[in-house]
């Protein structure tokens, strides 16, 4: 790991005490920092930068050779207005906490971003009560923006757009995802922290003073820390059980909802995001559009399971787009045959399992399992590229000990 962090060192010129000391310290001796957070997400690299303002010395531990090559890259890349969860919920109160300062995260930056708006229409009175429904949960999530639309005005917005009637979320965006991610890496390494790439973190023993890491890659080594935080999304149920100290039944099961994208070809006559009425998994095949105003559509729900060595077969199957056709003609009968083309999937990474009720992020600390400096985030899904400055804060103040 001290190759990897020399070379990150070098690369981005990074001024920070713990790369210094790290590659003056003998091999014989074990390195220590102050906090390790595992998963170079957006939600990992989230929680430590704000882990890194608070002054303490932090290293990013990333299994893979770059950052966000996971679930934080394989999304629709949507700012949610925070709509569709359970007032009360970690997903309602980040999500609504997290968008703005995202908005304003992204303005600071110079990321790109837009705040184009969504429809989440109706393609039937009979789902019209279920928009009042969202509107009224919205609401006491504290988004208060939504308003009710029409057929007439709906077409008045969007007059390629089919529908009974529509809610319209002006609070909804679009961003660019790694742009994001790199400049949440940018003020990490300026507050003194590093990402270690190529560098997982193999097993790590709990001992109540501090946290004993053993990390692989190019260079295996023994790494020390005060506190820990489990950020690696997809894996993180698979990495604490091989937390030494921390009891199996802490760990929820994983469940892995893949959903597969598929691209428009040619330019979609819509300029905002038309989302039908949810579904129980998911948000339905909804369209979303990427910054050059390319369309997308999706995703669906597709249960898998990875390979023995853990490979997800990310390739998209041209064969489900068939289902696609149905769902979007719903609110887009124009859509001509033969204009979908595989894109891309992504996996969610689910704590519940198929048919159950969609449970809630998990920020699990040491009121839960009694390690003290251990966090771990759990089901860390949509909207989590939305609330990640907001959970990183979550996250790091949990991890720290002063939550509230």
């Amino acid at each position: 790991m001290r190759d990897a962090l020399r070379q990150g060192h070098n690369h981005r010129h990074a001024k920070d005490r713990y790369l210094e000391a790290a590659l003056r310290a003998p091999d014989a001796l074990m390195d220590r920092v102050d906090a390790v957070v595992v998963g170079a997400g957006v939600v990992g690299l989230a929680t430590a930068r704000a882990l890194a303002l608070r002054g303490l010395e932090t290293v990013v531990l990333e299994a893979e050779t770059a950052i966000g090559t996971g679930t934080s890259s394989r999304n629709s890349e949507v700012i949610h207005a925070g709509i569709y969860y359970a007032p009360g919920s970690w997903k309602a109160r980040l999500c609504v906490a997290g968008r703005e300062r995202l908005y304003a995260y992204c303005e600071e930056r110079g990321i790109a971003h837009r705040r184009c708006g969504k429809l989440i229409v109706a393609g039937s009175h009979a789902q019209q009560p279920r928009l009042e429904a969202i509107r009224a949960q919205a609401a006491a999530c504290g988004v208060h923006d939504l308003r009710l639309l029409g057929r007439e005005e709906a077409r008045a917005m969007e007059p390629a757009l089919e529908c009974a009637a529509a809610l319209w979320s002006p609070s909804t965006g679009i961003i660019d995802s790694h742009g994001l991610m790199l400049a949440l890496q940018g003020d990490l390494e300026r507050a003194g922290g590093a990402v270690a790439l190529a560098s997982p973190l193999r097993r790590a023993q709990c001992r109540g003073d501090d946290f004993v890491l053993e990390v692989g890659g190019e260079a295996p080594m023994t790494l020390h820390a005060g506190l820990l935080v489990n950020a690696a999304g997809l894996w993180a149920p698979a990495l604490a059980r091989r937390f030494e100290g921390l009891e199996a039944q802490q760990v929820p099961t994983p469940h892995f909802a893949k959903g597969n994208y598929y691209a428009l070809a040619g330019r979609a006559p819509f300029s905002r995001l038309i989302y039908p009425v949810p579904e129980a998994a998911g948000l339905g095949v909804h369209l979303t559009l990427d910054l050059g105003g390319q369309a997308r559509f999706g995703p669906d729900v597709e249960w898998i399971v990875p390979g023995p060595d853990g490979a997800i077969d990310y390739r998209v199957d041209p064969a489900r787009a068939e289902a696609f056709y149905e769902e979007i003609r719903r609110y887009w009968p124009a859509l001509p045959d033969g204009a979908l083309q595989p894109a891309y999937s992504g996996v969610r990474p689910k704590i519940q399992a198929p048919g159950e009720p969609a449970r809630d992020f998990l920020l699990q600390g040491p009121d839960a399992h009694g390690i003290p400096g251990l966090v771990n985030l759990f089901g860390i899904e949509s909207p989590g590229l939305t609330a990640s400055l907001a959970l990183g804060d979550a996250a790091a103040a949990l991890v720290c000990g002063d939550a509230a």
